[in-house]
């Protein structure tokens, strides 16, 4: 069960800075990426984060991700996930709540989660990079049935339409465990399908 609305940001960033975040060391052939998983509010005060559709064209055309990317030379991952959460949907001006573990993807990248909180703000896509942006209420990570196993692939079903696995639903995952359960979760391990490795 969520806590309240009024209290959420307060509850999400003391789990963050209880859970014990893992990094990952970046070896030969490794790239660092960040990404941000964005609490904004709905017009009623509901909750929701903001997911992803890239691109049909580009790096993981067509797949549902997290807003984020590559770093910059000297950038730092939280720096970098917010630069690009703004590049991509216009969110600008969040506050930071904590991090999760660094994920290692197939596809050769070191991926650093930051969880924000942005308030009443509107995403916009930018289409050059994102081909639509989507809402998913903070309840429904908490729903019966998310997480699901097939085929021993992890799946977050979080709205008609949208399946997402790991890398993504991996971090997704362990957000809805560890920031918004109170709960310790490691999910380095978690297979990524074969199609996410490009």
């Amino acid at each position: 069960m969520l806590p309240p609305p009024e209290r959420l940001r307060e509850v999400v960033t003391a789990n963050l800075a209880a859970f014990p975040v893992r990094r990952a060391p970046v070896s030969d052939g490794l790239r660092r990426a960040a990404v941000t998983v964005c609490v904004l509010e709905d017009p009623h005060g509901l909750p929701y984060t903001i997911l992803i559709k890239r691109a049909p064209r580009g790096r993981n055309a067509g797949q549902w991700a997290l807003p984020g990317g590559r770093l910059d030379d000297g950038e730092e991952p939280v720096q970098a996930a917010l630069r690009e959460l703004a590049e991509e949907t216009s969110v600008r001006d969040v506050r930071v709540a904590g991090l999760l573990d660094d994920f290692v993807t197939d596809s050769g990248f070191v991926i650093t989660p930051v969880v924000a909180f942005g308030g009443a703000q509107r995403p916009v896509a930018d289409p050059r990079e994102v081909a639509s942006v989507h809402a998913v209420t903070l309840e429904r990570f908490l729903a019966p049935g998310v997480p699901r196993w097939r085929g021993g692939l992890l799946q977050m079903p979080l709205g008609p339409g949208i399946v997402v696995h790991a890398p993504t639903g991996a971090i997704l995952w362990q957000f809805a465990e560890v920031a918004l359960r109170g709960r310790e979760l490691r999910v380095l391990d978690v297979e990524q399908p074969r199609w996410t490795r490009t």
